[in-house]
């Protein structure tokens, strides 16, 4: 929500993300995190959007704006902390989701790598003479040496950064 409306108000004010940016002291690449929801502006950057902008902190928060609150420091510290959890979340989340993957990763590698080895070479003793099983065997053969290379340096690359993108997620 505040990510949009970000983006709104600057886009009616007729301002680039590089103008923002630029009247805040800050980076196009922050107001762009802002706006894809990716970070959030601290209270001190918030009110100076909100004069930059020259809308109340209550709209850019999606509030609609009545009379001005006694706590209005306290309601906007308590709306950016339930952001940044937000955020904390999704991070968290997309950690998880990648520890997933290379967990999976190892597992596939460690499987080929029993098959193979279960298998063998079983198109060493095929008749290559007939054209189709000459292109299959090739293809296996292209397989195998292929994986035999790349997966013992994927394999440990793997493991060591699940293990690193668990230990970060907890």
């Amino acid at each position: 929500m505040l990510n949009e409306n970000i983006r709104a108000i600057r886009k009616s004010r007729g301002l680039s993300q590089e103008e923002l940016a630029i009247k805040l002291n800050v980076v196009r690449q922050t107001v762009s995190k802002w706006e894809r929801g990716l970070s959030v502006p601290d209270s001190d950057m918030l009110v100076s959007l909100s004069d930059t902008l020259d809308v109340p902190v209550a709209t850019l928060l999606g509030e609609a704006v009545s009379e001005p609150e006694v706590d209005g420091l306290r309601a906007l510290a308590e709306r950016l902390e339930v952001v940044n959890l937000q955020l904390a979340r999704r991070r968290q989340l997309k950690r998880k989701a990648l520890c997933g993957v290379l967990v999976a990763t190892c597992a596939a590698i460690a499987l080929a790598f029993a098959c193979a080895a279960a298998l063998g070479s079983p198109y060493l003793q095929w008749d290559l003479g007939d054209p189709e099983l000459a292109v299959a065997g090739t293809l296996y053969h292209g397989f195998e040496w292929v994986f035999v290379r790349v997966a013992p340096a994927l394999f440990p690359a793997a493991a060591a950064a699940a293990l690193f993108v668990r230990k970060r997620t907890r």
